[in-house]
């Protein structure tokens, strides 16, 4: 599958995609209206960042207890259930008068019961498309979150300008219901990919089964920490620029996309593993004129060409999917989305200290120093070839799995009509 129209001509694509689509909407205007909302209260660098990117923390918690859930219940209602749950907290994050700590206790239940969302999501994703065209139909859903986060921030900017902090959030809730309501009407009721009931002790044998494969363990690790890193860096584009954040949020959106555009549509296979590490290093590498405190048009030509790096993402999901067997899949994908947000938190926490006792800059110019040196660190594990095909699976100790030798899985039978 090398083509946008084959992916979706592919059932049950289309409304996956719009669903997807909403819900990013929706999280970029909350988040920036909450991020604004706070700033404008505290007047701090440090509990703006973790007002938007925060919650992201709390995946830690819900990455070691919830996670089996992903591959564990059934994906069409727990999708509907999470963006119902979204659409309610930012219903109560909007009301006035909200005590601070309270408003960061929704948040922190918000990220512990998102945690399995990306498992969920993203091994949804795999069952929907053959696991050829899950390259090319992650790449589809990043470049729309990229073009969603120009609208929402562009339009969230202008609705907390015009209206209020309180009021985009609203808006943001609307959106959440929309997307409850397409994924819903939109898919089809599967049974969960895997038997038995969700618990932490599985949680916690999954992940060792996962984390045992030092292949793998350089993939998460090369996920987490230098996205987690540079996301620190967005998390200070509303104490750089208080006017102008959703200019800098926009312009990182764009270079995803066209990061994303690229890599998922128009790279050969066999130039992907050559591309990772300038991508990886692209990713952070151009923050670190920062330290220079460049205008605002420098900055936001800075922030488009270092999201372009994004893009490695996708190549180091395509490699732990071809590292990990199928029935993991769900929970491998959580895994990575929940320890990716978590790093996110993480980030944003110590460049918004950095930034509190410096400036935004100096704090933006740290933290992507530090992303390059961990992406410098990991990149000789990094170098180990997977087998051509890209799908052989590995069991816990990275050797090939009696899984390997079986029929490929096919494409997903047309779905039944849903009610």
């Amino acid at each position: 599958m090398r083509t946008y129209r084959e992916l979706f001509r592919t059932p049950e694509f289309t409304p996956f995609f719009a669903a997807v689509s909403v819900q990013t909407a929706a999280q970029t205007a909350t988040g920036l209206a909450l991020g604004t909302l706070v700033y404008a209260r505290t007047g701090s660098p440090l509990l703006s960042a973790l007002a938007m990117f925060g919650p992201s923390l709390a995946q830690v918690a819900g990455a070691l207890t919830l996670l089996s859930a992903a591959d564990r219940l059934p994906p069409r209602a727990a999708l509907t259930a999470l963006a119902l749950l979204s659409a309610g907290a930012a219903c109560v994050q909007a009301v006035p008068g909200l005590p601070l700590w309270a408003a960061f206790a929704v948040l922190l239940v918000m990220g512990v019961a998102a945690s399995p969302g990306g498992g969920v999501r993203y091994g949804l994703l795999n069952e929907i498309v053959p696991r050829e065209g899950f390259l090319l139909g992650r790449s589809v859903l990043n470049m729309s979150g990229g073009a969603m986060q120009i609208c929402g921030f562009a339009v969230g900017g202008a609705l907390v300008a015009v209206f209020s902090a309180r009021g985009t959030l609203l808006v943001g809730a609307a959106l959440y219901v929309v997307a409850a309501a397409v994924t819903r009407l939109g898919l089809t009721a599967r049974p969960p990919r895997a038997t038995g009931r969700p618990s932490i002790g599985e949680t916690w044998r999954t992940n060792a089964l996962l984390w045992s494969s030092a292949p793998r363990r350089y993939v998460f690790l090369a996920l987490w920490v230098p996205n987690g890193l540079v996301v620190g860096c967005e998390s200070l584009y509303v104490a750089y620029a208080p006017g102008h954040a959703g200019l800098l949020f926009a312009g990182g959106a764009l270079g995803m996309l066209a990061g994303d555009t690229l890599v998922g549509r128009f790279v050969a296979a066999r130039w992907r593993a050559r591309l990772g590490a300038p991508l990886r290093l692209l990713l952070a590498a151009p923050y670190l004129l920062f330290a220079l405190r460049p205008g605002l048009p420098v900055a936001q030509a800075v922030v488009v060409v270092a999201s372009v790096g994004f893009a490695a993402s996708l190549l180091l999901q395509e490699r732990l999917l071809a590292l990990t067997p199928q029935e993991l899949s769900g929970h491998a994908l959580g895994l990575s989305s929940s320890g990716m947000l978590a790093m996110q938190g993480v980030g944003a926490a110590v460049a918004g200290g950095i930034a509190q006792v410096t400036s935004p800059a100096t704090g933006m110019a740290a933290v992507a120093g530090l992303s390059v040196a961990v992406t410098l660190a990991l990149a000789p594990g990094l170098r180990t070839p997977v087998d051509a095909d890209g799908g052989r699976l590995l069991g816990a100790d990275g050797s090939p799995s009696p899984r390997a030798s079986r029929t490929p899985r096919t494409a997903h039978p047309a779905p039944e009509e849903t009610t």
